[in-house]
């Protein structure tokens, strides 16, 4: 381990040098690439440095234990070495993590998927809180949200919407978010102030470039149609929905929130090799973990992950044991703490299985 963290330390100062050398400022896309080297080396040779002080303080506190003879000063250096031994335990398991290597979707854009399940007009309105959930995620995060395809209801609901998600290592967050979205709560519907359980399924694609998947245009058909609102009346007067249907796996995408037809299809398109992209990558993944159940990273969009329980504010986590009694507030977007426990239980699972 030691080595190769002097090896990317190494790595790291040359990176410096070069990203202050005009030359290379000159070149906008290897400019770009060292930035982004540089960026992503600096956590890991900080955390090193880190642990080497932590080394060089041990070091200290055993020098002292074996030259003290005062009695007080000695308790006192035994309590502060155990305290450093402990930090560096945990430092050292930090960065074990952070020799992982990294899954190259991770810092891909996604498509978000939200789907109504059962619990008909209460399940579509919670599909709209989390899409607004999500949306000030983004926001908070500087990321860009576009939306791709919705179907509403006539009181605010969404039976679906897609959306794409772009910026900085979203797939990174958002990839455990794949999976079936449990509600309790009195529906704004209900008079009977009875609490109801309704479920929302949530689908997490990385988004394809697509050099990363190559669709043929004879297996496409693609129809078109007016795009219809809630209720199913018609809002456009022109065939610019889009309906494309993959003939080899049968998958179907329909875009109709843009008034363009060439809009809807380039939208629809992004969809598809998405669900495409992920399909082969969820086959290699299950290639790669024939012997075991990865419960964090599965993205089994029938795996029930997540319960949000109104009445007494909880929302609670099924595959890492997390509840928190904050719910209103991760309504509106702070799911940092969530996701942090989230990604902190993959790299966990996956030190485990080196």
């Amino acid at each position: 381990m030691i080595d190769k963290l002097e090896y990317l330390t190494e790595r790291f100062q040359e990176v410096e040098r070069l990203i202050s050398d005009p030359n290379i400022m000159k070149d906008l896309k290897r400019y770009k690439e060292l930035m982004q080297e540089h960026s992503q080396l600096r956590e890991t040779v900080d955390e090193y440095q880190r642990y080497k002080e932590l080394r060089q303080q041990i070091e200290d506190a055993q020098a002292l234990l074996e030259e003290e003879s005062d009695q007080d000063m000695l308790e006192m250096a035994k309590d502060e070495l155990e305290e450093l031994k402990s930090e560096e335990s945990e430092v050292e398991k930090y960065l074990k993590a952070l020799l992982i290597p990294k899954d190259p979707l991770d810092g891909k854009d996604i498509i978000m998927e939200i789907r109504a399940g059962t619990g008909g007009e209460e399940a579509a309105l919670f599909a709209a809180d989390l899409y607004r959930m999500y949306s000030r995620y983004a926001e908070q995060k500087g990321w860009k949200l576009e939306v791709m395809n919705s179907n509403e209801t006539g009181i605010g609901g969404f039976k679906e919407i897609v959306f794409s998600i772009s910026g900085k290592n979203v797939y990174e967050n958002l990839r455990y978010e794949s999976g079936v979205h449990r509600v309790q709560r009195i529906p704004s519907t209900e008079s009977g102030g009875r609490i109801h359980t309704s479920a929302v399924t949530v689908a997490v694609l990385p988004e394809a470039e697509e050099t990363d998947i190559e669709i043929n245009t004879e297996d496409l058909k693609i129809d078109v149609f007016r795009s219809s609102g809630p209720g199913g009346q018609s809002v456009n007067t022109t065939d610019s929905a889009v309906r494309v249907t993959h003939l080899p796996t049968g998958t179907v995408v329909t875009c109709q929130d843009e008034k363009s037809q060439h809009k809807n299809k380039a939208k629809a398109l992004r969809v598809l090799r998405s669900r495409l992209y992920e399909v082969e990558e969820q086959k290699n993944r299950r290639e790669r973990a024939e012997a075991r159940k990865n419960q964090i990273g599965s993205g089994d969009r029938s795996e029930r992950i997540r319960t949000y329980n109104f009445p007494q504010n909880r929302v609670s986590d099924h595959r890492i044991n997390l509840t928190l009694h904050k719910l209103d507030n991760v309504m509106q977007g702070e799911l940092e703490e969530i996701i942090e426990e989230l990604k902190y239980s993959a790299r966990q699972e996956a030190l485990e299985e080196e």
